[in-house]
């Protein structure tokens, strides 16, 4: 058999393996898991996923050294190789299989999300294989190879149950609206001009500007007062929240898990309602959309508020603070609102 043909063989059996991985990869991000949770055991679960996915990593170095360097392998080994790293596939993805709703769906979510890093940082290893000449190993083969390694090492950092996967949530949207309100206060730290060095940069030699949409309006800066009053009150729901949730959150009922659920899908609109805020009150402002945005996250927030308030993480200690900040929310909405519309 010639080079070539060689060459050409060992790429279609890749091509065949990228190909079957992707549709797992689809079945697995689309599918549904096993409803028959009554022979379930959690333990078993972490413990079999864990050797599923070390199996993927040990394939995924394998074929990246087998494929990079002389001599390649022959036909019938190559068919080996795809064999070999498509039982470790089938298995990482029936283990995921195994874990029912009934554990909880923001649990299930974060453990489906990263099983599916795992795969697509496998066919981009294949796909670059495929693309790079035989006998050669790449920086990109080496970067695929250690995307690899790092998604398969995630898998091992995932939470183990559906509070502590509520917690993850929970802080990314901490942290998310923390830079958020940064990044306001620190805009108005700065110069009366935020957009200054941006706009002299543009325009090189330009004189003094009289552009009064670059500046806020002493009306302005009174609008925004009220605004970071509920930008706040969005960080101190989702940190009392997590202290909440840390505290009493339960995984032992259904309701309890379908509760932590509830809060986990409520929680994400935090965020976005934050940061539609912030956009909204930079010059030159635009007061329907600082009081539409204003509005949204006050809704999003009593929301939030009213589902902590019925579930099983809310106690006496927690209802005080749920009250406050429930009665915050007005305050600073009113306040918006009556800034916006008074006269000048």
């Amino acid at each position: 058999m010639s080079v070539q043909n060689r060459d050409g063989d060992l790429c279609v059996t890749l091509r065949n393996l990228l190909n079957s991985i992707q549709c797992i990869r689809d079945r697995v991000r689309d599918g549904e898991s096993n409803e028959n949770d009554a022979e379930f055991n959690i333990s078993n679960f972490w413990e079999t996923l864990k050797q599923a996915v070390k199996a993927v990593s040990q394939e995924a170095t394998k074929v990246s050294l087998a494929f990079s360097k002389a001599p390649l392998p022959s036909p019938q080994d190559a068919e080996k190789i795809s064999d070999s790293i498509m039982k470790s596939v089938l298995t990482l993805s029936t283990v995921y299989y195994w874990l029912p709703k009934s554990q909880g769906v923001t649990l299930r979510r974060q453990v489906r999300d990263a099983v599916v890093e795992v795969l697509e940082g496998l066919t981009q290893l294949l796909d670059v294989i495929i693309k790079t000449p035989l006998e050669s190993l790449s920086q990109e083969q080496l970067t695929s190879t250690g995307t690899v390694w790092s998604s398969c090492d995630r898998i091992e950092s995932l939470p183990k149950d559906n509070k502590a996967a509520l917690l993850v949530v929970v802080s990314r949207e901490v942290g998310v609206i923390k830079d958020a309100i940064e990044e306001i206060e620190e805009a108005l730290s700065e110069a009366e001009d935020p957009f200054g060095d941006v706009l002299d940069d543009v325009i090189e030699g330009a004189g003094p500007r009289g552009n009064q949409d670059t500046y806020w309006s002493e009306q302005d800066r009174r609008v925004m007062g009220p605004c970071q009053g509920l930008m706040k009150a969005a960080a101190a729901s989702a940190r009392k929240m997590a202290s909440a949730v840390k505290s009493r959150g339960d995984v032992s009922t259904a309701q309890s898990l379908a509760q932590l659920d509830d809060l986990a899908d409520v929680t994400k609109d935090i965020s976005p309602g934050v940061d539609d805020l912030a956009l909204s009150l930079y010059p030159p402002m635009d007061y329907t959309a600082v009081e539409n945005n204003a509005s949204k996250l006050a809704t999003i927030l009593k929301k939030v508020l009213g589902i902590i308030r019925s579930s099983h993480v809310c106690g006496e200690t927690e209802l005080t603070w749920v009250q406050f900040l429930d009665n915050a929310v007005d305050h600073n909405l009113q306040k918006t609102k009556d800034f916006i519309h008074q006269e000048t």
